[in-house]
């Protein structure tokens, strides 16, 4: 009588559908060769469209870029009028801020600028950050933060 381990084993290689002592040999050989009979099978699969292993295609997906449009710009709640004082300022402050930046950019290729006029640029940058704190706003306001204060 054969023993445990015997009797397991040939009932394993009966589920499989192993045949003979001769046939497990000759897979024991073949043992990490590749079977063409199933990269075939699998190349039948992926072209039927079938599950299978994901393989690159030269195909694109994406829309044409002209097609494609900023959410944020059909979202009224992210581009809106002006509609309160607060909001005024706001604009104000980034218009100040973005003017500064150009007026510093310009500054920097002319030669022999008045010290006054650097002096009053950097002002006036630091004035538009400066106010931008009592004019954002809370951040409830703010439709870029998810449910958790995190900008998105």
């Amino acid at each position: 009588m054969s023993n445990r381990a015997e009797r397991r084993a040939r009932a394993k290689s009966a589920r499989r559908g192993d045949g003979d002592q001769y046939t497990r040999g000759a897979m024991k050989s073949r043992r990490g060769m590749l079977d063409e009979q199933a990269l075939q099978e699998k190349a039948r699969r992926l072209a039927a469209g079938d599950n299978g292993e994901w393989k690159p295609s030269g195909r694109n997906d994406l829309a044409p870029v002209a097609e494609q449009v900023d959410p944020s710009l059909r979202d009224p709640k992210l581009v809106e009028k002006p509609r309160s004082v607060r909001h005024w300022f706001r604009l104000l402050s980034w218009c100040l801020i973005v003017l500064s930046i150009i007026a510093f950019l310009v500054a920097m290729w002319v030669p022999n600028m008045p010290m006054w006029a650097i002096i009053t640029i950097c002002a006036v940058f630091t004035v538009g950050v400066i106010s931008l704190f009592f004019v954002g706003g809370s951040y409830k306001e703010n439709p870029r933060l998810d449910s958790y204060g995190t900008a998105v």
